[in-house]
């Protein structure tokens, strides 16, 4: 009999405690969870497990078939500059849902976030914004999903760490009796498979997080990925730059501002800003992305966050492979 864990939905085995889904072999009767969920749940101890989109898009596919409701999850800090890359292996409705509102700034209202979604320009059948963390929006959520599901079964997908996981556990404990939780990290690939959780008369599927390549969240330790992760909401910080200047953003990003220009830093909060007037090697390693603004936008640094800028030159220095861009402004 084939079991899965309940926890990320690898397919549960004793054999080799190097593979995912491994489990004691006394503990294979007894135990939902397997070591790896485990020891997440248990004591904060994450393993991370080397996967690509190869693995994790077929599933798309396969749901592709079915015709059911998906849920699309994106999170509002880290929107990805390809949802495409979800969507051409869809053909299901879509219901968009813009995640971690509690993250930006409430000053920002959530008409101006919803009509955002419009620069998609994505076929979706309706867009709201939820907080699991605040426990925003959510009898919204249950009144969207049983408004637009065509059976039972809901499935929920999105980038990792669009929190697709963390939304079902909040489902389930404010709406229904059950005991069963989903893992949840801040680590990619934390989910290897799909999981059903029935829920009196709903089925919800949670599926694996595509995998951002291009962001700093595939490319840093999890030290520095819990720097990087905003836990609350973010407190911008405004530079007026009237000659040239230099800021870093910790040891991650140099942003060297080349004209006279205003710019808004939206980075976690753990993060620190150093501004300097001098001329500086520091992150000369880093790749170079020159940008020039002809008006205002933003510009991404891909699962870093991103800057809110007036029109002038900018040279960006980033990670290897961390996709830098610019887009409408957001706030």
């Amino acid at each position: 009999m084939i079991k899965k864990c309940m926890g990320c939905g690898a397919i549960m085995q004793s054999d080799d405690a190097t593979k995912e889904g491994y489990i004691k072999d006394e503990l294979y009767g007894k135990s939902d969870l397997c070591l790896r969920c485990f020891k997440i749940k248990n004591y904060g101890e994450y393993t991370k497990v080397k996967k690509t989109n190869s693995d994790f898009l077929p599933i798309l596919d396969t749901i592709s078939k079915t015709g059911d409701l998906v849920v699309l999850l994106i999170d509002l800090f880290n929107i990805p500059y390809n949802i495409n890359k979800i969507l051409s292996h869809i053909d299901n409705p879509v219901l968009l849902v813009f995640t971690k509102r509690d993250i930006l700034p409430l000053s920002v209202s959530d008409e101006k976030l919803i009509n955002y979604s419009k620069n998609f320009n994505i076929p979706i059948i309706d867009t709201f914004v939820i907080s699991s963390f605040k426990n925003y929006n959510f009898d919204l959520l249950m009144d969207k999903i049983n408004e637009y599901k065509k059976t039972d079964r809901v499935y929920v997908v999105g980038y990792t760490n669009a929190g697709k996981s963390t939304m079902i556990n909040k489902i389930i404990y404010n709406y229904f009796d059950n005991t069963t939780s989903i893992t949840t990290s801040m680590i990619p690939s934390t989910t290897l498979d799909t999981i059903e959780i029935s829920l009196n008369g709903l089925t919800l599927i949670d599926t694996p997080g595509i995998l951002d390549e291009n962001s700093y969240i595939e490319k840093v330790d999890y030290k520095v990925l819990k720097k990087i992760t905003p836990r609350r909401e973010i407190k911008p910080t405004t530079y007026q730059i009237k000659t040239k200047q230099t800021i870093f953003i910790s040891d991650l990003v140099r942003i060297d501002a080349l004209s006279k220009s205003n710019i808004t830093i939206y980075v976690s909060n753990d993060l620190k800003l150093e501004r300097t007037f001098k001329n500086s090697n520091k992150l000369n390693e880093y790749v170079l992305h020159k940008i020039i603004l002809k008006e205002s936008a933003d510009i991404v640094i891909s699962g870093l966050g991103f800057i809110k800028a007036t029109s002038g030159e900018y040279d960006i220095y980033a990670l290897e492979n961390v996709a830098v861009f610019t887009r409408d402004c957001l706030i």
